[in-house]
């Protein structure tokens, strides 16, 4: 394989909401852009953004926080503050947008096209339009507006870029219709996540692309899958192991787009790009959530609200009877099958 040359676009793919009962699937991803490194290793954006950005909650007053979701979020004020304070400044500096996403509607479209839930698939999940009309919805928007300012100073002193960020939002019924296709979870979220691999290929390997994605399971071979996925392409193995599974996918062209992509073990506690791609999907899933809650909530005053794991939603799909059959829906679009 002819040597490649060093990746500058970085990207990252995580999940958030593959293990509940209720409660939409959601895929985050984000893609930077690194300096020129003039033979030196670069620094990683936790150390080129410390004046903006803490890797640990501890190390965080002042500053966002990009590490794994599950740390960042906790459910508390000071936790809910933490999610959408990283989630919103970092989408608040993609290139393409420029600007903080204005409502949840607008979150849920921050992906790329054929990766948006559409109109027909959230028409069956009434909840959805009780996603949040204005954002942000926990953080004061003065001190939000700050954090984003900060965040792009920066960028603009460390050469960083964020070229691009966002969430797939899979719906519960377009969830289980997959499963029903598939009868397999991971690989209904390999076909979930394809799409946005798909995107980062075609908008960022012409520069040459480094993707992680954080890996769920013991699946070590993704290269059939690979093969699959980009027909004109050839997929070269570097490695497969219990805890890293690498591959180069390239163009048979000596100028042609190339993509280094590996598949890691708790990637979201070592990559950047990861650990954003993790909050960015967390806190989508808890938008999407707290839409769920108001609108049984609506129909139920007194009922509790769920986050959608499994204990707590075997408690809520019992005491939410009378919500449910008020509302009068087909079951497969509430409560996930796998």
């Amino acid at each position: 394989m002819t040597e490649l040359r060093e990746a500058r676009v970085h990207a990252g793919v995580d999940e958030a909401g593959l293990g509940p009962l209720l409660g939409p699937l959601t895929v985050g991803y984000s893609v930077l852009r690194w300096p020129q490194s003039r033979g030196r290793r670069n620094p990683s954006p936790w150390v080129r953004l410390r004046g903006a950005v803490a890797r640990s909650v501890d190390g965080a007053p002042g500053r966002l926080v990009v590490t794994d979701s599950k740390v960042v979020f906790t459910r508390d004020p000071a936790g809910h503050r933490r999610l959408e304070s990283t989630a919103l400044a970092f989408l608040a500096q993609r290139r393409a947008a420029r600007a903080i996403p204005q409502s949840g509607r607008e979150l849920l479209a921050c992906a790329p096209p054929a990766s948006r839930p559409s109109a027909h698939v959230l028409a069956r999940h009434p909840w959805y339009d009780d996603l949040p009309e204005r954002l942000p919805m926990w953080v004061d928007e003065a001190e939000l507006l700050g954090h984003a300012a900060r965040l792009a100073a920066a960028l603009g002193s460390s050469g960083l870029d964020v070229l691009d960020a966002g969430v797939r939002t899979v719906p519960e019924g377009e969830l289980n219709d997959s499963y029903d296709s598939t009868d397999n979870k991971a690989l209904t979220l390999w076909r979930k996540a394809s799409g946005l691999f798909e995107h980062l290929w075609e908008s960022h390997a012409g520069e040459g692309l480094a993707l992680v994605v954080d890996r769920h399971g013991g699946r070590m071979r993704y290269d059939e899958h690979l093969v699959d996925l980009f027909p004109l392409t050839t997929v070269t193995t570097l490695r497969e192991t219990p805890r890293d599974s690498e591959y180069v996918v390239r163009e048979p062209r000596s100028d042609g787009r190339w993509m280094r992509i590996r598949f890691v073990q708790r990637a979201d506690e070592r990559h950047f790009a990861v650990a954003l791609a993790s909050c960015l999907a967390k806190y989508a899933r808890e938008a999407c959530m707290g839409a769920f809650n108001r609108y049984f909530g609506g129909l139920q005053p007194d009922l509790k609200p769920t986050a959608g794991y499994y204990n707590d939603a075997l408690r809520w799909l019992e005491e939410a009877r009378p919500a449910l059959e008020r509302a009068a829906l087909d079951r497969r679009y509430v409560v996930r099958e796998r």
